[in-house]
C-alpha cells in the first residue's frame, strides 16, 4: 500500500496538549484551596496563641471578669433597692468563625419596685453607672430600654420584666469557650442565715436543694454583692402573713407580687416562687 493518507479519512492523533488556558486554571483552582486552607490554619494558630485583639478572640475566661464587674457595678447603681443576682446562663452552639465553636456568657441583676415607673428606675441606674460606659435609657414599643457598654465587648441592658420586676443584663456575645466561665466563690456571710429564718418561718425547715451563692465584686472596695436564692415549689400563698413575724417591722415591699424586709444588713425577698436574700454593695 502506498504510504499516502487515504481520502475521507483523518490521520490517527494522540490525545491533545491541553491548553495554556486549562492549565493555568486548574494552578489557580489549586493555589486558592491551598491559601483557604492555609488561612484556616493560621487562625486557628492565632485563636490558641495569639493576644486577643478583637471580640472573636477573648474566651469566657477572659471575659469572665469583665462581666462579674459589670454585675457588681449594676447592684452598686441599684443603691438602697431590693435586688438580687441572678444565675448565670452559658448558651453553647454560636460560631465565632467557620472553623470555630462558640458560646455566649449572661449574668444578670433583678430589682423588684412593683410601685415605681420602670423609666425612672433604669434611668436612675444608667445615671449612676461609670461615665464612660455611656448608660442610656431610650423608649421603645416594648417599653424603656437601658443600653450600655461595659467595654471589652460586654454589653449591658435593662428593661422591665412585668409584676414590678427590673431586669438589668450582662452579656458577653459570642466568644470562644477557652478553660470556660468561673463565677466567683460567694465570700461567707449572713445570708445563709436570713433565708434559713425565712425557710422556718414559710414552714420549710431546710432548703432542699442547697441554696445557690451568687457573688459579684463591689466596685471600689474587696466586698462582694452576694445572693442566697431558692425556688419554692409550691410558691407560698400568704407570703406576707408567713414572712411577717420574721420581718418585724423592717418591711420594706409588701405588694400582692413582692413581700420583702431587711433583717440587719440583708434584704430578704420572696417573688413568686423566689425567695432570696442579698447584701448589696452599699450594705
Amino acid at each position: 500500500m502506498s504510504g499516502a493518507a487515504q481520502a475521507g479519512y483523518a490521520p490517527p492523533t494522540g490525545p491533545r496538549e491541553p491548553t495554556p488556558a486549562r492549565r493555568r486554571s486548574h494552578w489557580l483552582l489549586a493555589a486558592t484551596v491551598a491559601w483557604a486552607v492555609l488561612l484556616g490554619v493560621l487562625t486557628w494558630v492565632s485563636v490558641r496563641d495569639d493576644g486577643p485583639t478583637v471580640r472573636e478572640q477573648r474566651s469566657l475566661a477572659q471575659a469572665g471578669p469583665v462581666v462579674d464587674r459589670a454585675v457588681g457595678e449594676l447592684v452598686a447603681a441599684a443603691g438602697d433597692g431590693v435586688v438580687a443576682l441572678e444565675p448565670d446562663r452559658i448558651e453553647r452552639g454560636c460560631r465565632v468563625t467557620p472553623l470555630l465553636d462558640g458560646a455566649t456568657l449572661e449574668r444578670g441583676v433583678e430589682i423588684l419596685d412593683p410601685g415605681a415607673d420602670p423609666r425612672a428606675v433604669l434611668t436612675r441606674v444608667a445615671d449612676r453607672l461609670p461615665a464612660g460606659w455611656q448608660a442610656g435609657v431610650r423608649a421603645t414599643d416594648d417599653g424603656p430600654r437601658l443600653r450600655a457598654d461595659a467595654g471589652e465587648f460586654v454589653l449591658v441592658a435593662g428593661r422591665s420584666a412585668g409584676d414590678g420586676r427590673i431586669r438589668l443584663t450582662v452579656r458577653t456575645g459570642c466568644r470562644p469557650i477557652g478553660d470556660g466561665y468561673r463565677p466567683p466563690a460567694a465570700q461567707a456571710g449572713p445570708e445563709s442565715d436570713a433565708l434559713a429564718a425565712a425557710l422556718r418561718a414559710l414552714g420549710h425547715p431546710a432548703p432542699v436543694p442547697p441554696a445557690q451563692q451568687l457573688a459579684a465584686p463591689c466596685p471600689g472596695t474587696d466586698r462582694q454583692a452576694r445572693t442566697a436564692r431558692l425556688t419554692l415549689d409550691p410558691a407560698p400563698a400568704e407570703p406576707a402573713r408567713a414572712l411577717a413575724p420574721v420581718a418585724a417591722d423592717a418591711a420594706v415591699l409588701a405588694t400582692p407580687e413582692v413581700y420583702a424586709y431587711r433583717q440587719g444588713v440583708v434584704t430578704v425577698a420572696l417573688a413568686g416562687s423566689d425567695l432570696t436574700a442579698t447584701t448589696g454593695c452599699r450594705a
